[in-house]
């Protein structure tokens, strides 16, 4: 027993990598890395359907929704989200007019509607996103004309979810835009919101008979 190779010695214990090859040590982290960061995800998904738990879960996954793979389907797929998500926009409509919006109701919704956007942008559940015409929960905020900072943010993350869907040449997704009141809806965004609403909705550009609106 005293004779055994290292890599088959009590110190490094059969199918693990030893502590002498760094490479294999890495390689075998990385999954381990990608199931914790999965798990985070899930748990806080589960943490959006208890109203307690929400906004934490709302800031944390939308501070870390890059971080994490497959968010979209999980999200889409997982019970009560969605629905969660949209509980949280129509809970703000009573104070879109008068307009009453507190920066913090603000921050918290349009931690809301960030998911919103890694659905609309995601190729598994864009189609899911537009066919449950979740858009339409987005016109009133676009609607809003208070130029204060918290309707100012609402209308751009708004704006960042249909930009969201209009990124991928789909005429499908254009085709509904177009049948909703969308135009008019960014055209007064841009005549009284700031300059950094004017920079994110370009003007309606034609193109022979088809008209889109191209977001940056």
């Amino acid at each position: 027993m005293a004779n055994l190779p290292q890599s088959l010695s009590m110190s490094a214990p059969f199918g693990l990598p030893s502590a002498s090859n760094p490479a294999s040590a890495a390689v075998a982290g990385a999954p381990a890395n990608k199931d914790r960061k999965m798990a985070s995800a899930e748990h806080l998904v589960l943490d959006l359907s208890s109203p307690d738990l929400r906004e934490n879960a709302l800031l944390e996954l939308s501070k870390k929704r890059e971080l994490f793979q497959d968010l979209a389907p999980l999200l889409w797929n997982s019970f009560g989200t969605i629905a969660a998500l949209l509980q949280e926009i129509v809970s703000i409509y009573p104070v879109l007019s008068p307009p009453n919006l507190t920066p913090a109701q603000s921050n918290r919704v349009c931690n809301a509607l960030a998911l919103l956007q890694c659905v609309a942008s995601h190729p598994d559940t864009r189609m899911l996103f537009l066919n449950a015409h979740i858009p339409l929960y987005l016109y009133p905020f676009l609607n809003t004309t208070s130029k204060s900072r918290p309707f100012e943010y609402l209308r751009l993350t708004s704006l960042g979810v249909i930009g969201a869907l209009v990124k991928v040449d789909d005429t499908e997704v254009i085709s509904f835009l177009l049948s909703t009141e969308i135009i008019p809806l960014c055209l007064r965004t841009m005549e009284m919101g700031s300059e950094l609403s004017k920079t994110t909705t370009d003007p309606l550009e034609t193109d022979g008979d088809n008209e889109f609106i191209q977001f940056h």
